[in-house]
């Protein structure tokens, strides 16, 4: 069993015992806990929240709700829903925040409650430590009777996320019509299966094959949307001469495409392509993560715009973004932030501003793919003792290289002209993680192979 308590949230494998696995008992904890804080920082007493599809989603929505009523918290529950419409929701509501019940792209034994500020935003570094630490307080008390919260369910937020994102300037519903689009989806039988049928009716897409839409939550394969795990939908696309097939993950806000002869257009390129089709409308400036792939800085750079890397994870993505000014954002993992509807991954507005820019292209898919710069990314990891400083001895790497551009504002990252190699410590293992990114998979393996030697020798010393 594994519970684990980071910065975002509380997530973990459902049963076991207390603080080992996730149980009722620390569900309560964290979301009373939670509750606190948000009382404390905003004054409100309504929180919003939302979960996937998966099984054991009632059960933690039930522990959820009550114990929010218990702190004298109103709850609007948007029942099964998506990240990005629980994010649109809390500022929509005036809330003091948000709790969305899912683990995102982990396999069914999983959940997770992911932690939303009165923005709709992740909660940052500061904030997640607060809410550790009122968790471990236990001098405080619950509300009285006539002080509890009440619940009220709303299932509005499906059509009201669907009517935002069709009211962007750059979503060009008229296009896509046009472009009579065949489509093949596959949202993991999980709530993608309620919101993307809805979402590509009103774009006027017409043809659409629905895998794995029933909101069951008996994932048919692994949920993280990866090549090898998207062979069902790669087969339907050839299968039925579709021009393109779409996946999300079990809470929506991962999205990537797959072409019409069956091959991935990749989900770092899915940033990549929304970003060229929102450059080419609203110039600006764009923000990834460190490990994601430099094609979104030749893109940007290309139209005219600057580039800037963040730390790994949404909340430093999204920092960083407000601080540049960032049109568009996002990771590598298929997430797109489009500032002009919120400020969190997205997959349902990444479809629609995907879809705009390929019905105007007026190429294929894998024609599309073809316009932009080709990289390879290859992702690798040593595991080292309990005991060993992960710190020091990315230390002494970074002395070895310091000649090459660098940073150091995660982990370890260096550049070798449009290569880079990009280290940084697990917060959960004793592991080192190594990725690297080349103009092809056999020069990014050598360039990481290359370091983990470097490692390997400075271990031996």
């Amino acid at each position: 069993m594994t519970l684990i308590k980071s910065i975002s949230g509380i997530r973990g494998t459902i049963g076991g015992t207390p603080g080992d696995g996730l149980t009722p008992a620390d569900v309560v904890k964290f979301t009373a806990a939670y509750g606190r804080w948000v009382i404390e920082t905003t004054g409100k007493r309504k929180v919003v929240i939302g979960r996937d599809a998966r099984i054991s989603g009632r059960m933690v929505n039930h522990l959820v709700t009550g114990t929010l009523m218990g702190l004298g918290i109103d709850v609007v529950d948007l029942g099964l829903s998506t990240t990005p419409t629980v994010e649109i929701a809390v500022p929509d509501e005036q809330a003091g925040g948000g709790i969305i019940i899912t683990a995102s792209h982990n396999p069914k034994q999983w959940n997770a409650l992911k932690l939303l500020n009165f923005k709709g935003e992740f909660i940052n570094d500061n904030e997640g430590k607060k809410v550790l630490e009122l968790a471990e307080d236990t001098s405080w008390a619950f509300a009285e009777v006539d002080e509890l919260g009440k619940v009220t369910y709303d299932d509005t937020y499906l059509q009201k996320h669907i009517d935002k994102i069709l009211a962007l300037p750059l979503v060009d519903v008229a296009a896509i019509k046009a472009a009579n689009f065949s489509v093949v989806i596959d949202c993991v039988n999980s709530t993608g299966g309620l919101f993307l049928p809805p979402l590509l009716k009103a774009l006027g897409v017409n043809q659409v094959d629905e895998l794995y839409c029933e909101p069951t939550g008996q994932f048919p394969h692994n949920p993280e949307p990866l090549p090898e795990n998207l062979t069902a939908i790669a087969g339907r696309v050839v299968e039925i001469g579709a021009d393109l097939g779409i996946v999300v993950d079990p809470d929506v806000d991962r999205l990537c495409f797959v072409n019409q002869d069956g091959s991935m257009f990749g989900e770092e390129y899915t940033l990549v392509a929304v970003a060229d089709h929102i450059l080419r409308n609203t110039p600006g400036n764009t923000v990834s993560n460190l490990s994601s792939t430099r094609a979104l800085r030749d893109v940007t750079e290309n139209l005219g715009g600057v580039y800037e890397a963040s730390a790994v994870g949404e909340v430093n993505v999204v920092t960083k973004m407000k601080a540049v000014n960032a049109v568009i954002g996002g990771e590598g993992n298929g997430g797109i932030i489009y500032p002009e509807l919120h400020y969190g991954r997205d997959a349902l507005v990444g479809i629609a501003l995907f879809l705009t820019m390929l019905a105007k292209s007026g190429k294929s898919i894998l024609e599309l793919r073809k316009t932009y710069p080709a990289y390879y990314i290859s992702k690798n990891k040593i595991t080292l003792t309990d005991d060993m400083d992960i710190d020091a001895l990315l230390k002494e790497v970074e002395s070895k290289y310091s000649h090459q551009p660098y940073s150091t504002i995660d982990g370890l990252k260096i550049e070798f002209g449009k290569q880079w190699v990009h280290l940084r410590r697990s917060n959960t293992e004793p592991v080192i993680r190594i990725y690297s990114e080349a103009n092809s998979m056999e020069n990014a393996d050598k360039l990481a192979h290359q370091i983990i030697e470097d490692i390997t020798g400075l271990l031996a010393v």
